[in-house]
């Protein structure tokens, strides 16, 4: 794939220098998650502590949802995004089941057998098409 054409990756948010940039404000949020006064101040007052961070209104409704896809696709980094996962009680893997629409189970007998099959999920025209 050459320039961009990663964006055409079915269920993908390639995070990029472009995605960097948009989702500064929320990445900086989800690693302020890191320490225990902040996730406790976050806790109890969620749109409060929301208020530190200059976020889209996009991006405060996605956290404040747990819209985790949406979260990415506003220029979340998964990485980062999980440290608010993790504030939840939610760990990584059943995070990733959750997004991708499985539970856990399910998700992890996929990952096991190797992932989703490259047939049918090569670019979003498959999935337009399917």
């Amino acid at each position: 794939m050459s320039g961009n054409d990663y964006h055409d990756i079915p269920g993908t948010f390639v995070f990029d220098a472009e995605q960097s940039r948009q989702g500064y404000h929320l990445n900086m949020f989800c690693m302020s998650l890191r320490q225990a006064k902040n996730r406790e101040a976050f806790l109890a007052d969620e749109a409060a502590y929301l208020d530190r961070y200059p976020m889209t209104a996009e991006q405060r409704q996605a956290v404040l949802s747990r819209d985790w896809n949406e979260m990415l696709r506003l220029g979340g980094n998964i990485y980062y995004t999980s440290k608010l996962a993790a504030t939840d009680g939610i760990t990584f893997q059943d995070l990733a089941a959750i997004m991708t629409g499985m539970d856990r189970d399910a998700y992890r007998e996929m990952m096991l057998a190797g992932g989703r099959p490259i047939e049918g999920n090569r670019t979003k025209g498959d999935w337009d098409n399917g």
